[in-house]
């Protein structure tokens, strides 16, 4: 999975344009603002994170970028180190550094916007698929300060990799975590007594290149029926031509 990448013109620490290079600083002064942080309010911090973020500077104007798209309440630009061709990174205005401090009302919109971005990338593009991904937070590779999503439009074969080892976990390991994730989510875990069979490893297997054609309707097959002879008449008939003629009319 790709590390979240920070433009290169303007990497956190450099100055702005226009301003003279910064100093850096020494151990004392390092120490002093851990401090200073440490005593700030929430809103004192986010504030202050807010003109450290260089992604927020891009979303004022101050900082060039490929704007891409833009509403309300989300920005999407190029990455300037693409996985591939057409990669981007969609973010909200507001500035939050993960993704849990963000209101549902903003998460969905942002993945509306990621859905829009990527079917345009698959017309205007002519790839194969995309990858919409999340790094939510330093162990998962989140360099940027600021929340971010990277759609990466993907070609078969195009060298980008997103191996995911797949581990065997014990079914008491199991049954712990899932009870400690329904317990942090409120609610109550409810104890399976019958024994779940191992999930088996997915061998490797060739990528097979993603259709997104739209399918045409199928041929509905035509079933002959058999059509049974009907059934000879009998010879010898009680009604006669003269019969007929009669309830006709016919003199």
């Amino acid at each position: 999975m790709p590390e979240e990448q920070v433009p290169q013109q303007q990497a956190p620490g450099q100055p702005m344009p226009g301003q003279a290079p910064q100093q850096q600083m020494s151990e004392e002064q390092i120490q002093a603002l851990q401090e200073k942080i440490k005593q700030m309010s929430p809103e004192e911090l986010k504030e202050f994170q807010k003109k450290q973020c260089i992604f927020c500077q891009i979303i004022a104007g101050k900082v060039q970028s490929r704007k891409v798209y833009e509403d309300e309440n989300v920005i999407a630009i190029l990455d300037v180190n693409p996985a591939n061709p057409g990669h981007v990174l969609i973010m909200p205005k507001e500035h939050y550094s993960i993704m849990p401090q963000m209101p549902d009302s903003e998460i969905g919109h942002i993945f509306v916007v990621a859905k829009a971005l990527s079917n345009a990338s698959l017309r205007a593009l002519e790839v194969q698929g995309s990858n919409i991904v999340v790094a939510n937070g330093v162990a998962a590779g989140q360099r940027a300060q600021h929340f971010m999503m990277h759609l990466i439009p993907r070609k078969e074969k195009d060298g980008v990799g997103f191996h995911v080892p797949q581990k065997t976990t014990p079914e008491k390991e199991l049954q712990k975590i899932r009870k400690m994730l329904s317990e942090s989510l409120g609610s109550k875990a409810e104890e399976t007594t019958a024994k779940v069979a191992p999930i088996p490893l997915i061998p490797k297997r060739k990528v097979v290149e993603a259709e997104f054609k739209e399918q045409k309707p199928k041929k509905k097959e035509i079933v002959k029926k058999e059509i049974k002879p009907k059934a000879e008449k009998k010879k010898e008939s009680g009604i006669n031509l003269d019969d007929i003629a009669g309830v006709l009319g016919a003199k």
